[in-house]
């Protein structure tokens, strides 16, 4: 199979559905072997079976990138069966989402660990078969609510801290051919995006209107629009482009 990323091997963290799978198909589709880790057995399961079955090579593991030696051990595991580690896209991510007043101890932590400590391993994994190979491209998933959301106090600190540490990432690695960049989705239409609309007790349908009445494109986002933004990230040809931070999400964000 012939395209952009033919050679390459892409991992990918929390790739067994919406913006994950849209991402790891993208690659696959494009020529590279690909590499997922979830904690969804079932999904993952369901989307290797059928990656497989259209010819691509992948690799897949449930592990949690909150434990350091599941994702460590899963990098390596990949590495070895893939023969290469090019690219990373940190997309593994959960929501629990309240009003500071109402917010536990255990919904900081939990959306702490998922988005920062995860992709902190995931990245420390990596980065030491890019730097090995003068090669890498590394790809965080933030979110427009970075920018600050109501009852995201959690989710909007952890995805502003993944803009700071793309950054530093850039800065530090750029030096071995190893870019840092990161996508930052503004209102995607997932499953996480459905259990948004049950939490605040409307239906899937409202909260697309609602969203798109604020989105100057007049539509709402699909995952395929964040795996395009990936895809461009991940490209050979961006190597100039490092430490950025792009807004998919159909208007400006400031």
């Amino acid at each position: 199979m012939t395209g952009r990323f033919s050679g390459r091997v892409a991992f990918v963290t929390g790739g067994s559905r919406g913006i994950g799978r849209a991402i790891v198909e993208r690659f696959a589709e494009e020529g590279a072997k690909v590499a997922i880790v979830d904690v969804n057995e079932e999904a993952l399961t369901e989307t290797t079976n059928e990656l497989r079955e259209k010819g691509y090579e992948v690799f897949s593991k449930i592990a949690s990138v909150t434990d350091e030696n599941e994702i460590e051990g899963a990098v390596n595991e990949a590495y070895e069966m893939l023969g290469s580690l090019d690219i990373l896209v940190n997309n593994a991510g959960v929501i629990r989402d309240n009003l500071l007043f109402k917010m536990t101890d255990s919904d900081w932590d939990t959306v702490m660990d998922v988005h920062l400590k995860g992709s902190f391993y995931a990245a420390r994994a990596a980065q030491k078969y890019m730097v090995q190979n003068k090669y890498g491209r590394i790809i965080n998933i933030s979110s427009t609510s970075a920018l600050g959301n109501r009852g995201q106090a959690n989710y909007a600190t952890a995805k502003a801290g993944l803009q700071g540490f793309t950054k530093t990432l850039a800065i530090e690695l750029g030096r071995y051919g190893i870019t840092t960049n990161s996508v930052a989705p503004g209102f995607i239409e997932t499953e996480m995006t459905k259990a948004t609309a049950e939490r605040i007790g409307i239906s899937f349908e409202d909260l697309i209107h609602a969203s798109v009445s604020q989105i100057p494109v007049g539509r709402s986002g699909k995952p395929e629009d964040i795996a395009n933004a990936v895809a461009f990230f991940a490209d050979e040809n961006s190597s100039f482009v490092n430490g950025q931070v792009i807004y998919v999400a159909g208007g400006p964000k400031n």
